[in-house]
């Protein structure tokens, strides 16, 4: 039996297709949170669960299956919440009498995995930087879906293989009903009004990227055309703190590839939470290997 956990709900007892299906909200992003999935990789000797027993739990608390109760269990869990907390894998070995002072008299030993849906982004136009960008971002792990009225682009290779609609800009809250705030959305059509209008539209809509393509000039116009909108109609500003214009991070590239890549890279960091900075040390480095003292 699954040990309880107090005060949350528990589906300790869940059989491989309820595991399978609670597996599969994560992935899919049914749920919105993440998991760790903890599988039995070995044993020897008596030991409460079989090679290939699972229990997943997820960062709400909720616990699905089982790797066998009791103490080996409860040092599962830890791990779950550690892998939970910090996103990284890890593998566990006990002994279950001489570590765990379990009754059993043989040995486990448990990977335990992060899981978490890959992010949705939402690409509002499917010219060239589209094109550039959207194999890019699918190879680092984000679901993309591609939005244009001109359903002809929609040929181009570079979408081989990606979710496609066709729609215009004043089609998005039906198009995309769904949004969260796990939600990445970035404007890239093909003139600064259908800009403007996906921007007014988003920017009121959870989302946890919201980011419009376009020089600083552009940038200025267009929100202040919405700003003096906004005013008119007698309603404050959202929350501007997740959307980023002019898009990507500034590399200095002008290419419909480079900017791409520029834009990828902002994804990226704010995915993960990065500076954007560079990485290099070799002053530092440097510096220490001729005074060690320092």
């Amino acid at each position: 039996m699954s040990r309880g956990l107090p005060g949350r709900e528990m589906k300790g007892s869940a059989n491989a297709v309820e595991l399978t299906r609670a597996v599969l909200e994560v992935l899919e992003g049914r749920y919105a949170g993440c998991s760790a999935l903890a599988t039995v990789i070995g044993r020897a000797g008596s030991a409460p669960q079989v090679v290939g027993a699972k229990l997943m739990l997820r960062d709400d608390e909720v616990l699905f299956g089982t790797v066998g109760g009791g103490a080996i269990e409860a040092q599962v869990l830890d791990a779950c919440r550690q892998t939970i907390k910090d996103g990284g894998n890890r593998r566990i070995e006990a002994h279950l009498v001489r570590d765990l002072g379990m009754c059993c008299g043989g040995s486990m030993e448990v990977f335990v995995e992060y899981l978490q849906a890959q992010p949705r982004l939402f690409v509002i136009g499917g010219g060239h930087v589209a094109q550039a960008l959207v194999p890019l971002a699918a190879s680092a792990g984000f679901r993309v879906k591609v939005l244009d009225d001109r359903e002809e682009l929609f040929d181009s290779p570079a979408f081989e293989g990606i979710e496609t609609e066709a729609c215009d800009v004043d089609e998005l809250d039906a198009v995309i009903p769904d949004l969260g705030e796990h939600d990445y959305l970035l404007i890239v059509t093909r003139d600064h009004s259908r800009d403007e209008k996906a921007l007014a539209a988003l920017m009121r809509r959870p989302h946890h990227y919201l980011g419009m393509i376009g020089s600083r000039r552009k940038v200025h116009t267009v929100l202040a055309r919405i700003v003096r909108r906004e005013q008119q109609m007698g309603r404050e500003m959202p929350d501007l703190s997740r959307v980023r214009a002019p898009v990507g991070l500034a590399l200095g590239g002008k290419t419909p590839p480079e900017i791409a890549i520029s834009i990828l890279a902002e994804l990226i960091a704010v995915r993960h939470g990065g500076a954007g900075q560079p990485l290099n040390q070799i002053e530092a480095a440097a510096a220490k290997a001729s005074d060690p003292t320092k």
